[in-house]
């Protein structure tokens, strides 16, 4: 299956400048055969702690956004937002996964950003999301999670391809690139890391989304400028590397 990452410049807390740009470059991934599309964190506004500017209901404007594209271009389409339930306290950092018939799933980020703040401005989500995608298999995670290797290692028996979408900052970006490939080689699956470029806030972010496969091998790289990688992530590969090299089966429960 092709998957796109589409990393880009987003203006700050400002959706509905980022929409149309996005809409071309999601249109362009359709026509590269894309069969889904993965956005950065926080895709339309920035990673913002002003919750009472940016956070959107349930089925808000981002939302709709994906959901319309996705079924517009007949393709999934991911990227998170800063969601806010009814009656809830705090909004939560939501990666909304959108398929071209209406489908809608929900991963509620789990790993709360403290060193910025961010558990004080955003609930922490509490489960796991797998959603199986034409034959492939695939974990939804947020940015700060992917330090948390626990995580990825709970969920690898379902998992052919983790998503990781994130703001991360440029002054961290050799954490981000070493730990999507670590990620790969322990729990050898497919990981797809899409991040932002440009300004955000205060702050520098150098892109470097990766594509790497169950061996570690990057496939697909960006550097520090907007672009759109395309790979074909199979999870064929994914059984092969498990059953020629099968290291998980001597992982001991914790």
């Amino acid at each position: 299956m092709k998957i796109a990452a589409l990393q880009f410049d987003m203006a700050w807390e400002d959706p509905e400048a980022n929409f149309p740009r996005l809409k071309a470059w999601i249109a362009g991934a359709a026509g590269l055969g894309a069969r889904l599309v993965v956005l950065p964190e926080m895709f339309a506004c920035g990673f913002s702690m002003n919750t009472d500017r940016i956070a959107e209901p349930v089925d808000g404007p981002s939302t709709r956004f994906l959901v319309d594209t996705a079924a517009e271009h007949n393709l999934w389409l991911a990227g998170s937002l800063p969601e806010e339930g009814p009656g809830a306290e705090k909004p939560t950092n939501t990666l909304v996964l959108a398929g071209p018939d209406g489908q809608i799933h929900r991963y509620h980020k789990i790993h709360p950003f403290t060193y910025a703040d961010e558990h004080l401005h955003y609930e922490a989500g509490t489960e796991f999301v797998h959603v199986e995608i034409e034959g492939l298999r695939i974990t939804l995670f947020v940015c700060y999670d992917l330090r948390f290797a626990d995580e990825f290692w709970a969920t690898a028996a379902h998992t052919d391809a983790y998503v990781v979408v994130a703001n991360w900052p440029e002054t961290r970006r050799a954490h981000w690139t070493t730990l999507l490939t670590a990620r790969a080689i322990e729990n050898q699956a497919w990981v797809v890391g899409v991040n932002r470029v440009g300004q955000g806030g205060k702050l520098s972010y150098s892109g470097d989304s990766r594509i790497i496969d169950p061996m570690g091998h990057v496939v697909a790289a960006a550097s520090d400028q907007e672009t759109l990688l395309i790979a074909d992530v199979e999870p064929r590969r994914t059984r092969e590397v498990r059953e020629r090299l099968p290291f998980l089966q001597d992982r001991r429960a914790p």
